[in-house]
């Protein structure tokens, strides 16, 4: 069981509560992003992959990679939807849990939004991150990240 995170644009606050959490229970976390992005010292389970530059390539390289059961970050909705269906646990910055009952309404409110960005209206804003989504996100990630464990143990061959 890996946890992933789609580093470009996940919060200080949100890395430094999955490094803690990979540390205490020697869990490998990968960030990955288009720029470097460096893993914190100390940390020897959390390790940095850089991307080519271009639009989506660090989504596609977590995509093509994460495995069933593994637990990925991310606020990007296509690249959501494609990790819970590959068998993900899946999480936003601010705490919502994508799965199978939530991601459709997601896609289609996220391609409505783009639809009408496209067509020049100002479709809202996204506040800045606050401690109450901070405590959400520690919330959902820890029953993710216990429910991932769990199930990645049942994988396990018993001796």
């Amino acid at each position: 069981m890996k946890i992933w995170i789609d580093a470009d644009a996940a919060p200080t606050e949100v890395k430094e509560i999955v490094f803690r959490a990979s540390k205490r229970l020697g869990i490998e976390t990968i960030l990955v992003a288009n720029r470097p992005v460096v893993a914190p010292p100390g940390y020897a389970n959390v390790r940095s992959i850089t991307v080519r530059e271009g639009a989506d390539e660090a989504d596609r390289y977590i995509a093509m990679t994460a495995k069933s059961g593994d637990l990925a970050i991310t606020a990007d909705v296509p690249l959501a939807g494609q990790l819970v269906d590959g068998g993900l646990f899946v999480i936003d910055p601010r705490g919502d849990e994508y799965s199978a009952d939530s991601i459709a309404s997601r896609l289609s409110m996220r391609n409505f939004m783009d639809d009408l960005r496209g067509e020049g209206m100002t479709v809202g804003y996204t506040a800045p991150y606050s401690e109450t989504d901070k405590k959400a996100f520690a919330s959902t990630f820890d029953r993710l990240l216990t429910r991932a464990i769990r199930k990645s143990e049942q994988a396990k061959p018993t001796e």
